[in-house]
C-alpha cells in the first residue's frame, strides 16, 4: 500500500505517477474564471487521489488574506470542484456582482452568509439573500 509520499516505478525504472492535468484559470480576486482554452494560464499535474473526475475541477490562485485562518494564503492554489450548491460549512467560490470570492458558506435559515476567516479585522461577513451564485467548492489547498 502506498502513502502520499511514495512513488511507483514502472518496468523502465522511471517514476510512474498517477496524475491528471488540471487547468489553472487565474486568480480568485480577478472575477469569474473563464474556462475557454485561451484563458488557461497553465495545466498543473494533480494526483488522482485528489481528483476523481478531472473535468469537474479547476485551479485558482488565492489572493488576499480574508481566509488566512483557514490556511489559505496569497499565492496558494485552490483546487475547486465545480458545483452550484453548497452546505453550511463548505468553503465556496461564490460570484457576487461579477466578482469572485472564497468564503465559508453558512445558511442560518433566514439568511445566507459568506464568512471570512481572517486575522485582518477589515474582512467582515457578507449577508446575502439569493443574489449570488456558487461556482464551486474548495476541494483542497495546495501550498505554494
Amino acid at each position: 500500500m502506498l502513502d502520499g509520499n511514495q512513488a511507483v516505478f514502472n518496468t523502465n525504472n522511471t517514476v510512474k505517477t498517477d496524475t491528471v492535468s488540471i487547468p489553472l484559470v487565474g486568480s480568485v480576486a480577478c472575477g469569474l474564471p473563464i474556462f475557454a482554452e485561451e484563458h488557461i494560464e497553465a495545466k498543473i499535474e494533480v494526483s488522482t487521489k485528489l481528483v476523481k473526475k478531472p473535468s469537474d475541477y479547476f485551479l485558482l490562485r488565492a489572493t488576499g488574506d480574508s481566509m488566512n485562518k483557514k490556511g489559505i494564503n496569497s499565492g496558494d492554489l485552490l483546487l475547486i470542484k465545480r458545483q452550484h450548491t453548497a452546505e453550511t460549512g463548505d468553503l465556496v467560490l461564490a460570484l457576487l456582482d461579477d466578482e469572485a470570492t472564497v468564503k465559508e458558506f453558512i445558511n442560518n435559515g433566514s439568511n445566507l452568509v459568506l464568512k471570512p476567516h481572517s486575522t485582518n479585522p477589515k474582512h467582515q461577513p457578507i449577508i446575502l439573500t439569493t443574489d449570488f451564485k456558487v461556482q464551486g467548492i474548495v476541494a483542497d489547498v495546495i501550498k505554494m
